[in-house]
């Protein structure tokens, strides 16, 4: 049995694990963070899916249904990594909103070009708390987390990448 005992984990859910309870603690709290701006990336960017419009609205839409199954497809190896590791993970929407730091956006309309700059800045923030993740799993010996991280700063990094040139004005490299 893992050290890992709160009052929030029931002994039934103690996972074995080598790494130190607050290792544990420590990791499982990051990578609930990083889980709950999954969900609140993934309705955002579902909510942009459905709410798009314009000129470019097919290619936008098909790119943002793609993104939004991506990032959701992250969602169960998160919380099953927490698991992995003896913690425990959210149980609820109002968990989620408590824990996330991708802002909402529950405008009734949004041009379509700040849709993908919001989700641009949205990802980059993403692979930002993904590497500092990366980085306390790294300090703790955490290779599984590290690993699962560096596929996700990637995936993550390569919707900043196809956000950008899709938002980029004609013949310029400019926001």
């Amino acid at each position: 049995m893992s050290k890992a005992k709160s009052d929030k984990t029931s002994p039934d859910l103690d996972t074995p694990t080598d790494l130190p309870p607050a290792a544990v603690e420590k990791i499982s709290a990051s990578l609930n963070i990083l889980l709950a701006d999954a969900f609140a990336l993934y309705l955002k960017t579902k909510n942009f899916h459905w709410h798009v419009s314009g000129r470019h609205f097919r290619d936008y839409h098909l790119m943002l249904d793609e993104q939004s199954d991506a990032i959701f497809a992250t969602t169960d190896q998160l919380a099953e990594r927490v698991r992995k590791l003896g913690g425990t993970t959210l149980r609820s929407i109002g968990q989620v909103g408590k824990l996330q730091t991708i802002k909402d956006n529950n405008e009734s309309y949004v041009p379509p070009r700040e849709m993908l700059r919001e989700l641009m800045d949205d990802n980059k923030h993403m692979a930002a708390a993904m590497r500092k993740a990366h980085k306390l799993a790294d300090d703790h010996e955490d290779s599984g987390t590290a690993g699962l991280l560096e596929t996700f700063i990637d995936e993550t990094e390569r919707r900043t990448w196809f956000l950008f040139e899709a938002s980029r004005q004609e013949g310029g490299n400019e926001a």
